[in-house]
Formats: structure tokens, sequence, C-alpha cells
């Protein structure tokens, strides 16, 4: 739709919307600062709509902007990506954009692997929906529950997996080196 199709509109909608609240011209006038003639060339087309104009409308009927201007909705805001499987893990890519911050979502099968730690350019950030993941990073190896995260950079040996005991679902947002996340742990006893 064009940017006069969108302004056409406004007019015919502004009067609908005054009508079906039943408020008359003179009432909105009074509420808008707006004189009765101009807002009568505003609903007729004969002026085109402002900033100026439209706000102290949508405040009079309490509205949003967008519905004065009839902006068309946003689209369906799902993520609907193809899963990836690579390795015997499923990944489900959260982000479109190449380059930056790239976000999955993963689902590694319940196995039991031998950790081969590796090594690479940018910074990692890890979240446990459900199950344990395994996690190797430099000489710790640690296990992550549901809730629990973790942050590193991967230019530290690290490996992450399942723990055998059943699979792993998590989330994963990879980025280039100082690109981090910000955790803020609560502190214990909080």
């Amino acid at each position: 739709m064009t940017t006069d199709e969108v302004l056409a509109g406004v007019g015919p909608r502004l009067r609908q919307m005054r009508k079906d609240r039943e408020v008359t011209l003179a009432a909105l006038s009074e509420a808008t600062g707006i004189s009765v003639s101009t807002l009568s060339r505003l609903e007729s087309g004969l002026r085109k709509p402002s900033l100026e104009l439209l706000l102290p409308i949508a405040r009079a009927h309490q509205v949003a902007l967008d519905e004065l201007v009839g902006t068309p909705p946003a689209g369906d805001p799902r993520v609907r990506s193809k899963p990836i499987v690579m390795g015997g893990r499923t990944h489900w890519p959260l982000t479109r954009q190449p380059g930056g911050l790239q976000a999955y979502k993963v689902l590694e099968p319940r196995r039991r692997q031998e950790p081969d730690p590796r090594t690479h350019e940018g910074y990692e950030w890890l979240y446990v929906l459900s199950g344990k993941l395994r996690l190797v990073l430099g000489e710790h190896d640690v296990v992550l529950t549901a809730g629990e995260a973790a942050e590193f950079d991967t230019r530290v040996p690290h490996w992450f997996g399942s723990t055998g005991e059943g699979p792993v679902e998590f989330l994963s947002l990879f980025g280039p080196q100082g690109e981090r996340m910000h955790v803020r742990a609560r502190p214990k006893g909080a």
C-alpha cells in the first residue's frame, strides 16, 4: 500500500470512529484544540493528516495512532525455520541475519560421547531448557540442568553434549568475539 493510499483512508476512518463513538465535531474540537473546520476537512479528505493533528485525535479517542492511520497488522510473529541436523544434533535457527549474534534451539539425543574439546573465535552462551547438558570447558567438567546457563569465550577448549542419561534441549547463542551476553545471577539466599 502506498503512502497516498494510506493517507486517503485516514479521513473516512476518522469520521467513522467519531460517529461510532457518538462524538460531535464540536466536542472533538473542544477535546483536541483543533478547529471544527480543520476536523471536517480531515474527515472529508480535503486536508492531509499530519502528526500534529492525529496525535491529539488519537488521545481524545484513546486509541493508538496506528488505529487512526490503519497500519496493516504486523506479519506472523512466529519463527518458522527448518531444522538442521548436524552430527546427530537437531538445530533450529532463531535468527536470520548473517554475522553478528546467532541463536539456535538445539536438541541433543541421548547418547554417551567422548568429549573432543575445540577452540574458535567467538563467545557462546548456553541455556538448558530440559534434560542435562554436559559442558567441558578448559579444566572444568560440569553438568547444567534445566534453567541453568553458562557463558564462555570459545577460544577456551570446549565441548558440550548429552550426559548419556537422556536427551537435552538447550538454547545456544553464539557471537563474534566481544559480543557478550550479560547474565546477572541472583545472590544465594535472595
